[in-house]
């Protein structure tokens, strides 16, 4: 796996139940991996050679990220390297661009787009389809990075600079939507192919915060959809692993959803399957990588929270776990390893319960223990009486 982080790292636990060697091509010696992975040299991911020497007596390679050059991977597969997915599936989750074409092309629900070379472009764009658009870099954005709201021309004359750094960019039409959507599958280079349950997944300042899996109160046909359209999207892309494709719901409206972004690995709104699902996506990505038999995807409750928990206050995690554990003692925590730094995905905690009634108590209790971990105490708001009931 080339990619240190936080999802290489908890590939490691799935890999080791199946028996298998995995090695990570580590950006630094301290990156969440290195710890969980005996074999995790330290390399740059942008350089070839470096690529083509950790590529030696791997049975396939895969990824923690999208930012390995294209050219790169060719290089590699020209070199006999079994890289998966390959680089004409990969360029739909590394360029935004790209990625809207593909949509179109197969007909899907898109937002209104274009690719804009300068700041006319942007304001004929948004006198077109009408203020506010989004502006977003097509390469190398992620978790609300690389992503601005322009509401006017005058707005719109003070992105010069993100033209000079990249050009053309992506501008959409901003969509007015009711919540944000998850649907994931997986799928092997022989085709075989299994999808999760559409999830819900609740975003603050751009970064996911929580999944609610299955999504609640969403139409059979429109979740039917957007399975569908997941799978289809891995056909005829030929991608190969993990596939996320996030959504935005929009009832009333077309096929009720847009297509939003792709990710081509383990995703952040899969994390639930880890305790939720008859097969993790970590377990599943080896498993289709290697073109081996999909495990089944059924989910092994009636609902499953996932909530992340960012750093904070709390610098020693540790310290927090007797409350945090205590308080909770149904919750599953997995934390990534990583210094403490304000903002940072530092780690999360899945929570199962016995009925779709009781998500909010659910979704309640597995905010709790994060809190408690993020910020070494009890949330204010939250009664003593919670870790009395659970102790």
């Amino acid at each position: 796996m080339v990619g240190g982080g936080q999802l290489a790292r908890m590939m490691a636990p799935a890999a080791t139940a199946l028996g298998f060697e995995l090695r990570v091509l580590a950006e630094s010696d301290d990156v969440s991996a290195v710890s969980a992975v005996p074999s995790s040299p330290v390399g740059d991911y942008k350089d070839l050679e470096t690529l083509l020497e950790f590529s030696k007596g791997l049975d396939v390679m895969t990824f923690d990220h999208e930012h390995v050059p294209p050219a790169h991977l060719r290089a590699l597969q020209e070199a006999g390297v079994n890289v998966q997915p390959g680089p004409d599936a990969l360029v739909h989750a590394q360029d935004k661009l790209v990625m809207r074409a593909a949509i179109d092309r197969l007909e899907l629900p898109n937002p209104v787009w274009a690719s804009v070379s300068d700041v006319a472009a942007l304001v004929a764009f948004g006198e077109e389809t009408g203020w506010p658009v989004v502006l977003k870099t097509p390469r190398g954005g992620y978790d609300g990075k690389g992503v601005r709201i322009i509401s006017s021309p005058a707005e719109a004359a003070e992105t010069g600079d993100w033209f000079e750094a990249m050009s053309p960019l992506l501008a959409e039409a901003k969509v007015e939507f009711t919540r944000e959507l998850s649907a994931l599958v997986a799928r092997t280079p022989d085709g075989e192919a299994r999808a999760w349950p559409v999830v819900h997944t609740v975003q603050v300042d751009g970064v996911c915060d929580e999944v609610i899996a299955p999504a609640l109160d969403i139409p059979v046909e429109v979740a039917a959809a957007a399975e569908d359209a997941a799978l289809r999207i891995a056909s005829e892309l030929d991608v190969t692993g993990v596939l996320a494709v996030e959504l935005f719901e929009t009832p009333g409206t077309g096929a009720g959803f847009l297509v939003n972004e792709l990710a081509m690995r383990p995703h952040n709104t899969g994390h639930w399957t880890q305790d939720g699902s008859v097969t993790s996506q970590f377990e599943q990505h080896l498993r289709a990588v290697l073109n081996l038999p999909l495990g089944a995807t059924d989910a092994l409750a009636p609902v499953v929270v996932m909530k992340n928990f960012l750093g904070g206050d709390n610098q020693d995690l540790f310290s927090a776990y007797p409350l945090a554990l205590a308080s909770e003692p149904a919750a599953k925590v997995h934390c990534y390893g990583k210094s403490v730094r304000p903002g940072r995905k530092i780690g999360h905690v899945n929570l199962t319960g016995t009925s779709t009634a009781d998500v909010d108590d659910v979704r309640r209790r597995a905010a709790v223990v994060a809190g408690i971990i993020r910020d070494g105490r009890v949330p204010a708001e939250e009664p003593a009486a919670i870790l009395e009931e659970n102790a």
